[in-house]
C-alpha cells in the first residue's frame, strides 16, 4: 500500500509540474561573473548540453527514491534530491524534486530556495510546516498542520520550514520549479559563514548578547 501511495504522490507531482511555469532559464547559480574574453570562461548559466543524438535512458533516470534517507544526525532529517546534479536529463527543463524524511520530532530548520517555488506532498506521519512572508507583508507567519495527502506550496524566496511533530517517522515528496533550486539553511549562512561574519555586527542585527553571537558561531552547523 505504502508503494502504491509513493507512486500516487509521484504522479500528482509529475502532473502539476507539468502545468507549472518554470522559473528557470533565470539564474541557475548563486553567482555568474562577467568576463571580457570568452576564453577564460570556465561556467555557465546552467550546464553544457550532450549531442541529444546520443542522449541515453539513464540521461533521464534516477533510482531508489522509495528508500529512506539517514536521519541519524542533530536534526533528525534527511533531504534526497533529484536535481540535474542527479538526473543530467533536467537541464533547461526548469523542474527538480526531492525527497525528505523526518525522525520523530525531526526538522528541516528554517531555509529558503532563492531559485524556486516548491510543493510538498505528504506521503506518511504528521508534519507542521510554514513559511513567513516579506517585510512588506509584516513578516506574517503562514503555517498549517498537515497530515498523509495533503499539499502546501511555499513561494519562491521565502523563508519555510517542516516539523515532523508526530511520534513517528514522515515523508514527503517536493517538486520545486528549478533545475537547480539552490539552498540558502538561515543559521548556517549566518552564524556558520566563512570566514565568520563580525560577532558584534551581529550581536546587534539580532539584539543579542556578544558571548551568544560567539558561541552560535561555535558551533558545528549541519549543512
Amino acid at each position: 500500500m505504502k508503494s502504491v501511495n509513493f507512486l500516487l504522490a509521484f504522479a500528482l507531482l509529475a502532473l502539476v509540474s507539468s502545468f507549472a511555469s518554470a522559473y528557470d532559464p533565470s539564474p541557475l547559480q548563486d553567482i555568474c561573473v562577467a568576463i571580457k574574453n570568452i576564453t577564460d570562461g570556465v561556467f555557465v548559466n546552467g550546464k553544457f548540453c550532450r549531442d541529444p543524438k546520443i542522449a541515453k535512458p539513464e540521461d533521464f533516470f534516477f533510482p531508489g527514491l522509495d528508500k529512506p534517507g539517514n536521519t541519524a544526525n542533530r536534526l533528525g532529517f534527511n533531504v534526497t534530491p533529484v536535481t540535474v546534479e542527479q538526473i543530467p536529463g533536467l537541464n533547461t527543463l526548469g523542474i527538480s524534486a526531492a525527497r525528505i524524511d523526518f525522525a520523530p520530532y525531526g526538522q528541516n530548520p528554517p531555509h529558503t530556495h532563492p531559485r524556486a517555488t516548491e510543493i510538498l506532498i505528504v506521503l506518511e506521519g504528521t508534519l507542521y510546516v510554514g513559511f513567513v512572508t516579506s517585510n512588506q507583508l509584516n513578516n506574517t507567519l503562514i503555517a498549517k498542520v498537515l497530515n498523509k495527502g495533503d499539499v502546501f506550496v511555499f513561494p519562491i524566496g521565502l523563508i519555510h520550514f517542516q516539523f515532523n511533530i508526530g511520534k513517528t517517522n514522515a515523508v514527503a515528496i517536493s517538486g520545486l520549479n528549478s533545475q537547480n533550486p539552490g539552498v540558502i539553511t538561515i543559521a548556517n549562512s549566518i552564524f556558520g559563514a566563512k570566514p565568520p561574519i563580525n560577532p558584534d555586527f551581529l550581536a546587534k542585527a539580532f539584539q543579542l548578547d556578544p558571548n551568544v553571537v560567539k558561541s552560535l558561531q561555535g558551533k558545528f552547523w549541519m549543512s
